[in-house]
């Protein structure tokens, strides 16, 4: 059994829809980050860096937090969505820090700024705004070429992507510009187990269509 310490967010979502892919049983435990309950010193022994999402396995004693560590702990816990090879460990592992490093961090600053905050700093949002499109060009170019973002098999560099995408309508991002994009997302979008684990916890959000 694992606890998940989560909050309806893409980075949170990422977790809930790896669970559900890979079958695990698992106890929610929400962490409502509008109340500043990330600050929480029960939750700080989980995640020090003060962010969901993070987990508590209780089959391991392990506790984690990152959500790109944690997809990878629950890939080789469950033996799922592995590489079969070196060079696809690689490619794995770059498009994985490509949403780690680039693709949320920036996207979630476009929501900050344009969503949250719009007019409050002009440039700010112009900044992140074209970085945002930036990234969905660089994206919808891999796509073009693999049926997924790290080859021909879904995997945990999907899961990690599609929930940011997902708030393609925060970002003010029309996906029909980005072909590739939109075929994978919808494809993504159809599945059993993201569909389960998008509204995690359960606060009636559903998957935004194009």
């Amino acid at each position: 059994m694992i606890d998940l310490y989560t909050w309806s967010t893409p980075n949170g979502r990422k977790i809930s829809i790896m669970l559900e892919e890979c079958d695990l049983k698992y106890n929610v435990k929400p962490i409502n980050i509008t109340k500043d309950e990330q600050f929480d010193k029960e939750f700080l022994k989980l995640s020090p860096n003060n962010k969901i999402p993070a987990i508590y396995d209780h089959d391991t004693n392990i506790s984690m937090m990152e959500s790109g560590a944690i997809l990878i702990y629950l890939s080789e816990k469950t033996k799922m969505f592995l590489p079969k090879s070196r060079e696809e460990t690689c490619i794995r592992d770059e498009w994985l820090m490509f949403q780690m490093a680039s693709l949320g961090p920036m996207l979630g600053q476009v929501h900050h700024f344009t969503k949250f905050n719009k007019g409050k700093a002009p440039y700010a949002e112009e900044r992140y705004y074209k970085e945002a499109l930036r990234l969905y060009g660089v994206l919808n170019k891999r796509l073009e070429v693999s049926g997924y973002i790290a080859g021909d098999d879904y995997g945990i560099t999907d899961i990690a992507s599609w929930p940011w995408i997902s708030r393609f309508e925060w970002q003010n991002i029309d996906l029909n510009k980005f072909p590739s994009i939109l075929r994978w997302y919808k494809e993504v979008a159809s599945r059993d187990e993201v569909i389960k684990g998008y509204d995690v916890p359960s606060t009636g959000a559903a998957i935004p269509i194009p």
